[in-house]
């Protein structure tokens, strides 16, 4: 899924800020359901590619 897009291209393209992009990247916040589905639109690719859920079931 590799773009050469940048993190402020991507956030505007998801309509959030790029500190969201950020966290997101890094794991430290998960999206709301409608911005995953934003997110999966974008790079074209169904939501079960790019999001997974945790090990323990959360």
């Amino acid at each position: 899924m590799e773009q050469a897009w940048s993190q402020a291209h991507l956030a505007e393209l998801l309509g959030v800020s790029r500190q969201t992009v950020v966290s997101i990247e890094k794991g430290r916040f998960d999206p709301s359901l409608p911005l995953a589905f934003r997110i999966a639109r974008t790079f074209d690719r169904p939501i079960e590619d790019i999001f997974t859920p945790d090990e323990n079931g959360a």
